[in-house]
């Protein structure tokens, strides 16, 4: 059912189908919007969030509708996962349902049972956010949080996965920042040590919190944007969805509900969907605010059509790979299978667009 879904998504966006007769592929669902830090790089200091979870009949219902197409649930959003008390049932509940779960942390509660917990349940891949390889930098970006204390629980976790054997894909990343844009050496280095560390990443700053001058300029769209037809969509704690990961953060509105009337796909198909897709294949997608205001990457044909011939699983094991192909070639076609937004401008033009390393003994049965 799965590859029958990429393969409607697929047509659909190779004949720019604002319909798709299908669902995402993958999921970024909110399960809570309680943090427990201050990052004034997060949409949240702008977007105010309530102190509150995803009702069960919320996450029941998304997990049911997508049980047969989804192919993983990203457990993250505007909140920290670990705040969530039900956040190992949820994990349990997708994979009763035979979709997988990733989601990221920011180390502060990763510890003690929360850390025995994660370590013995089904969660496919976790992120730790570690922006900064200094206490000066870190503790800047991450508010809140004690350099050496999240430092410390995140190798713990790594270790024990090691000696333990445990499946679980740890990735280690930090956004690079202005304060923290001289650190990317240190941080490979010291995080690429590790035991039980998979991948090290050093990824652009995909909000627009701290450069809303920029976004994608009208040449950018040539190609229209991937998540439209492939997801992930963004789905709120209360149950709001919206048509990808950034359009929340960017004020825009949501398609729909879950746990109200519409299905999934209805959702996923309705007019506004069908709205945006018929722009961006027109090659229109600047006259949507929020595209246009967008950091986002956009991908070309090629490599979206690779990304809904293989299973999920898959396309997020080749990405780095593919994602330092396109960054370490020196122009030519190549450049050309990933548009970055033109409007962008970097703190320091002359650092490299994006650093990750898959670490030897990386077992790809993750």
């Amino acid at each position: 059912m799965r590859a029958l879904n990429r393969a409607k998504l697929l047509w659909s966006y190779l004949r720019r189908s604002p319909v798709t007769g299908g669902l995402p592929v993958e999921y970024i669902v909110e399960t809570t919007a309680k943090c427990n830090l201050y990052c004034p790089m997060c949409p949240r200091e702008t977007h105010p969030q309530p102190k509150e979870d995803m009702a069960d009949a919320i996450f029941d219902r998304l997990v049911q509708d997508a049980q047969s197409t989804g192919e993983h649930m990203m457990l993250i959003g505007l909140g920290e996962p670990l705040l969530d008390p039900k956040i190992f049932d949820r994990i349990e509940y997708c994979d009763k349902h035979g979709v997988s779960t990733l989601l990221s942390t920011n180390g502060v509660l990763l510890e003690g049972k929360n850390a025995d917990k994660l370590l013995e349940s089904k969660l496919e891949h976790v992120t730790f956010s570690f922006d900064g390889s200094k206490p000066e930098s870190f503790e800047f970006y991450r508010k809140g949080a004690k350099f050496n204390r999240v430092r410390d629980n995140f190798i713990a976790f790594a270790k024990r996965k090691h000696e333990t054997g445990a499946k679980i894909q740890i990735v280690v990343q930090m956004v690079r920042l202005e304060k923290n844009w001289d650190e990317v050496d240190e941080f490979l280095e010291f995080w690429s040590k590790i035991p039980g560390v998979d991948q090290v990443r050093v990824k652009n700053d995909e909000t627009n919190l701290l450069q809303p001058e920029g976004g994608h300029a009208p040449e950018d769209w040539k190609h229209p944007c991937h998540y439209l037809w492939r997801g992930p969509v963004y789905v709120k704690h209360n149950g709001d969805v919206y048509p990808c990961c950034q359009s929340y953060m960017l004020d825009g509105a949501p398609v729909g509900r879950i746990g109200g009337e519409q299905s999934m796909q209805q959702i996923y198909d309705s007019p506004e969907m069908q709205r945006m897709r018929k722009l961006h294949a027109a090659g229109r997608g600047g006259e949507i605010d929020i595209c246009a205001k967008c950091f986002t990457t956009i991908p070309h044909p090629l490599l979206v059509t690779g990304s809904l011939l293989l299973h999920g699983k898959w396309v997020r094991k080749a990405l780095p790979a593919v994602e330092r192909f396109v960054n370490l070639s020196k122009g030519g076609w190549i450049r050309k299978l990933l548009t970055p937004p033109s409007k962008q401008t970097p703190p320091k033009p002359a650092a490299p667009e994006l650093v990750q390393i898959t670490l030897p003994g990386d077992d790809t049965n993750h």
